[in-house]
């Protein structure tokens, strides 16, 4: 990069700016392009300044070269004092610029080619970035950024960066659309290590390119403030996202008054420093007063900085001034107008991951959730300190696991709240060491504070919202196994059906054979009951072996006996007891582990030598794994252990599925985000994907026709599950609404009571099986919250985001496959991630807002205009009459 580098402290100095030829040492050694424009001496506390009616002039400062140390960092030979141009030339000449270890200063520029030469002008620093990006350096190419400092101090909180001359540069830049870091040093004492300077040189370089890396493309941040302290191990310590501390000088004048003479001498003002002739003065002072007359004084600049200080330690941690005081380097995201952007950084680590290209904030929030090491933030007890502030009127802990959603989240959540104007604080999670977070110890007020907790189950703080269920609004509920266990589903299904038999379930969700097994030698005994599945299996075996076409079709294995009995027993009789096969096709059968997910464990399989087949390939592959030592993750593993499971169920295969030439006559499932509010509304996310199978679909009998015995089903032709695909896998995920089908009717409406969205599927068209997916699924919930209310128990302070899944077949017939809690939202891609965005923007108005938003003004309603979430259906509202019940912090879910 071409980086401009200016500061408000002047040029090399061991008294007034010691730190700067160190930092530009360092982006030079990393291959950056540095130019230098600084004023000619000090220019503190000018903020963005420019000085007008005067000719600004420029000088020429010749750094050091190397082997000589940094200029700066030693003290002037002889024991000098003033600047580092304390050798100064008044001509052209180049003269030997190793005279000086601090470098030499020429009222002319150099002539010798490659002399490496610093602009000084007698301006501000605001001046320097105006003279330095459009009157030099313009050989070097654009400067793609300004960087102002160090400087020698910190400028932590809004006391000193309000009056920063190091913050005005870097407004200068952001106002002449350069991006620009204000870069700090918080020395604790004036002892110059070189070997610390070089340690924060060395921790400027990585947070600058790091910063350059990630800048925000949507404009939410014009310049960053970067504090770093001074201190031994200062690399170790972490670079946080923090929020600018609001605080204000203490009472009195940030000036003292010293005795002036009427020619402003320098004597008076020596000799009151020598505390000459104080009491003196000091009456002639109240004589002065009494008479009504001014006293001639003068003023020296003393502020009181242990106002500044007290405020740090007095306000919550999380802001600058606390990460700089534990030690941390501060990142403080800014626009050049005072706002405060980008909050739902703040408490987040800085990460120096390479990225290519510029990214939003947004990006940036997924880059920082990465890592959980700013868990300090929030794990350090801040209840009962005073704030320099009001205290938000939301806190969030948002730590949802995954880096795909967990930016989308936050920004969505940053907008929303931005819209709103509500002032909010963003906790941050301990470390994985520390436990689950309790939002007892978070939160400053647990017993007033509101509190949104967005995060994985197991870490949610279920008591706690139990205990506060006014103030506190978690993503989950407590039990909700009666959808998302795939044997409990079929038990709901099949209660709500039993009592409701024009339930749109009776037609959309296929039977169920649950049974459970704990080893592959015990299965016959476990499908006793399984009356339907072993009639159908002894059926297909029958038919196969009539016809010669016999084995374990699912995993290449064979099985002879069982299908050898079957033949003998017949399937269909003529009363004389001699077995007739009949001549229908083989009805096939799809085999779900109940508890596993990312489609793990599926089997298809149309016969009982082929189920046992399977179990018995499992406990194989299972013992392989015990006797070896893999690094093979268990997520990349196609086996599962029987005995971990046990609950399995089995349904009629869904063949054939609807198929489109246009894309490659693949199998796909449609998957749908489904979000339950409170106890209960239901909504559909209109915006729906398709998900695709990895190879052209074939049918199971069309396999058993063309194949020889022992060949196994290419399983990648009929699982749509994208987590089982591999990188060969291409054009997988589409928008529903794009698939070349007819459109159907005007788009479905919301609907509140039971089935009454249209399911007539003569037409195969995109409305059509999106009005069979609104019936399907409000249906569902509704079954599982009145039928099943022991295993489904939606609770008043919670809501959850689901994603099921639906097949639709050949005649356009929409059925459920399966209910998930918490979807893999990374299965969308990345080219699809708007999708994501968008849904979560709808659960956050929808959940969220009219929690946050009490006074009634804007309650998330359907009506709601600007929200973004007319995409949110709603297919089911029951009042199931539960407040602020449900389980506290434990049973299964």
């Amino acid at each position: 990069m071409h980086i401009l580098v200016v500061n408000d402290d002047g040029p090399p100095s061991p008294h007034s700016s010691p730190y700067v030829h160190s930092l530009v040492r360092e982006l030079q050694g990393a291959g950056h392009v540095v130019s230098v424009c600084l004023p000619h001496t000090q220019r503190s506390w000018i903020g963005k300044a420019h000085m007008i009616g005067q000719t600004v002039k420029p000088l020429y400062y010749r750094p050091p070269q190397p082997p000589l140390p940094a200029a700066g960092l030693t003290p002037v030979p002889g024991g000098a004092g003033g600047s580092s141009s304390n050798k100064k030339n008044s001509g052209d000449d180049d003269g030997d610029d190793d005279e000086g270890s601090h470098g030499t200063t020429h009222t002319r520029p150099s002539t010798r080619p490659g002399t490496e030469e610093w602009i000084l002008v007698d301006g501000t620093p605001a001046s320097c970035v105006q003279i330095g990006l459009y009157h030099f350096f313009q050989d070097r190419g654009p400067v793609d950024l300004v960087v102002s400092g160090p400087n020698y101090g910190r400028n932590t909180t809004a006391v000193f960066a309000l009056s920063s001359g190091t913050l005005g540069g870097a407004l200068e830049a952001a106002v002449c659309r350069r991006r620009a870091i204000a870069l700090s040093y918080a020395f604790f004492t004036r002892n110059h290590d070189p070997v610390i300077i070089a340690a924060a040189s060395r921790q400027s370089l990585r947070v600058i390119e790091a910063l350059a890396a990630q800048w925000p493309a949507d404009g939410s941040a014009d310049l960053y403030s970067v504090n770093i302290p001074l201190l031994e191990g200062l690399e170790q310590g972490k670079v946080l996202y923090t929020a600018m501390l609001q605080n204000y000088w203490g009472p009195g004048s940030c000036f003292t008054e010293v005795d002036g003479s009427v020619n402003g001498g320098s004597e008076e003002e020596e000799r009151i420093r020598e505390g000459e002739g104080l009491d003196e003065e000091h009456e002639k002072d109240e004589t002065a007063v009494r008479n009504g007359c001014h006293s001639h004084k003068h003023f020296k600049w003393s502020p009181r900085f242990t106002d500044v200080y007290r405020s740090v330690d007095e306000a919550p941690p999380g802001n600058d001034g606390w990460a700089v005081k534990e030690g941390h380097t501060s990142v403080t995201p800014l626009k050049a107008n005072f706002w405060h952007p980008s909050t739902h950084l703040h408490g987040q680590e800085l990460q120096f991951a390479s990225i290519s290209a510029p990214i939003s904030s947004s990006q940036a929030a997924e880059a920082a959730a990465q890592s959980s090491e700013a868990d300090a933030v929030a794990a350090l007890p801040h209840r009962g300190t005073a704030a320099s502030s009001p205290s938000p009127q939301l806190y969030a802990l948002v730590d949802y696991g995954d880096d795909y959603v967990q930016p989308l989240i936050l920004s969505e959540l940053s907008a929303l709240l931005a819209r709103t104007k509500t002032s909010w604080q963003l906790l941050s999670p301990p470390s994985p060491s520390h436990g689950s977070p309790s939002l007892n110890t978070l939160l400053p007020h647990p017993d007033t504070d509101r509190v949104v907790q967005i995060g994985q189950y197991e870490a949610l703080d279920f008591a706690f919202a139990a205990a506060h269920p006014a103030t506190a609004r978690l993503n989950s509920f407590v039990i909700r196994k009666a959808l998302i266990r795939k044997h409990f589903l079929s038990a709901t299904v099949d209660a709500w059906v039993a009592k409701h038999p024009a339930s749109v379930l009776r037609t959309h969700v296929k039977r169920a054979e649950p049974f459970e097994v704990d080893y592959a030698e015990f299965l016959d005994d476990a499908l006793v009951e399984a009356f339907d599945l072993r009639a159908s299996l002894e059926r297909n075996a029958a038919r196969q072996q009539a016809t010669g076409r016999s084995g374990s079709v699912s995993d290449g294995t064979e099985g002879e006996s069982v299908a050898e009995q079957q033949q003998g027993e017949g399937v269909v009789t003529d009363g004389t007891g001699v077995g007739q096969v009949d001549d229908g096709p083989v009805e096939w059968w799809i085999l779900k582990p109940s508890m596993s997910d990312r489609g793990q464990g599926i089997r298809l399989f149309s016969t009982m030598d082929e189920l046992q087949g399977i179990f018995d390939a499992w406990e194989e592959d299972a013992g392989l794994s015990d006797s070896e030592d893999e690094d093979d993750e268990d997520g990349a593993r196609d086996y599962i252990t029987t005995s971990h499971l046990r609950h399995f169920v089995a349904q009629p295969y869904i063949d054939p599925p609807l198929l489109l030439p246009e894309l490659g006559r693949r199998k796909f499932h449609v998957r749908v985000y489904v979000l339950v509010v409170g106890c209960m509304r239901v909504y559909v996310y209109r915006d729906m994907l398709a998900l695709f199978a990895a190879k052209p679909y074939q049918s199971p009998n069309d396999h058993l026709l063309g194949s020889g015995e022992g060949d196994g089903i290419d399983l990648d032709a009929h699982l749509t599950n994208t987590c089982l695909q591999d990188e060969t896998a291409t054009d997988t995920v589409h928008r529903f609404w794009d698939l070349p089908l007819p459109h159907g009717g005007k788009p479905s409406t919301t609907s509140t009571t039971t089935s009454t969205i249209a399911t007539d599927t003569n037409e195969v068209s995109l409305e059509n099986i999106f009005a069979q997916i609104c019936a399907v699924t409000g249906d569902v919930f509704e079954a599982a919250a009145r039928e099943m209310v022991v295993h489904f128990q939606p609770q008043e302070h919670a809501f959850e985001v689901f994603g099921l899944d639906f097949l639709v077949d050949a005649a356009g017939a929409a059925w459920l496959l399966e209910v998930n809690a918490f979807p893999d939202f990374r299965q969308t891609g990345a080219g699809l991630s708007g999708v994501v965005a968008a849904f979560w923007r709808g659960v956050l108005r929808r959940a969220v807002l009219p929690f946050v938003v009490v006074d009634g003004t804007n309650e998330g309603g359907d009506d709601d205009d600007g929200g973004g979430d007319e995409d949110m259906i709603l297919v089911r509202d029951v009042d199931l009459g539960r407040r602020w019940g449900g389980g506290g912090g434990g049973g299964s879910a």
